[in-house]
């Protein structure tokens, strides 16, 4: 008894960690992107998560249920992986050359709305009804309210960050339906080689012609490692020990965190528009997901008094 109750004072702080370990990644790509291409940050980004999964992974679950569960589920495998993690990857890391790395997070932060849509048209059995489409809408605006306040040449940008949370909230709802039965480490461990395997060709094509500074080599590392490889396997952890719905708290938490690690390392500054947005989609997540309830007041009984 006291083991369980020493493990569930952990996830509040394994919770934080992945926030500010995925709060980071926005900043680092920002500095990625300075010296490489996207297609070349992201190869090297996930290949070297790949790799560090692929020592790890094994000792957690035991090479031949790793591999076993990797062939049983490859088709599915390899359809988030690109859905979830190649493609997003690559948008989000575009859309960090014309924007901001605070506003990329706070349209990541609308990802459980377009998971509310999407589940709404193709996965009924997580569809959403009532208030929580008031909340759909209401992110959606500040979603809207983000991408029209950017200037001309910055809207291609925000734009390909918002396909980067349809890729994440179709990826999200695939795994949910047809990956639950496999052992998260491994869904992380496929999916994330996977992803590899497919930039790999875009990456190197694209490389540059000099060896880059220690500065973009070391934000590749950082992606990698901690803010893919470990953060990954946190999060899995946290959803295997407390459910997926305590994990998803942490959408509220990584774009407050993204926007101070940007305004305080990289200078950015945000005007009202951004925080706008920030409160409705965030608050649209609230209400779209069953976080925030509108209690109704009961009238009181009549008497027999007059």
């Amino acid at each position: 008894m006291r083991y369980n109750e020493g493990m569930g004072r952990r996830y509040p702080a394994m919770l934080l960690t992945v926030a500010l370990l995925w709060g980071a990644s926005f900043m680092f790509i920002k500095i990625g992107v300075r010296e490489l291409a996207p297609a070349t940050l992201v190869a090297g980004r996930i290949g070297i998560g790949a790799l560090t999964l692929a020592l790890i992974v094994p000792f957690l679950v035991g090479r031949r249920e790793t591999l076993a569960a990797l062939l049983a589920n490859a088709h599915w495998l390899v359809l988030v992986g690109l859905i979830n993690m190649a493609v997003p990857f690559w948008l989000l890391s575009w859309g960090e050359t014309r924007i901001d790395s605070g506003l990329a997070s706070i349209i990541q932060g609308s990802v459980p709305i377009f998971n509310a849509v999407i589940a709404f048209v193709f996965f009924r059995e997580v569809r959403v009804t009532g208030l929580r489409l008031v909340g759909v809408a209401i992110g959606f605006l500040g979603v809207a309210l983000l991408v029209g306040a950017q200037p001309e040449g910055k809207v291609l940008g925000a734009l390909a960050v918002v396909g980067m949370a349809l890729c994440y909230a179709i990826g999200g709802l695939l795994a949910g339906r047809h990956l639950t039965a496999t052992p998260p480490p491994v869904v992380a461990l496929g999916t994330t080689a996977v992803a590899a395997i497919a930039m790999l060709p875009f990456g190197v094509s694209q490389a540059p012609g000099h060896f880059p500074g220690w500065e973009t080599i070391a934000a590749v590392l950082v992606l990698a490692i901690p803010l893919t490889a470990l953060a990954f396997l946190i999060f899995y952890a946290i959803i295997a020990g407390a459910g997926a719905a305590y994990a998803s708290l942490v959408t509220y938490l990584v774009p407050p965190i993204a926007l101070l690690y940007g305004a305080i390392f990289l200078d950015e500054r945000f005007g009202a528009a951004a925080f706008g947005g920030l409160a409705l989609i965030l608050g649209g997540v609230a209400l779209g997901t069953g976080r925030l309830r509108i209690r109704r007041r009961r009238r009181p009984l009549a008497s027999g008094a007059s």
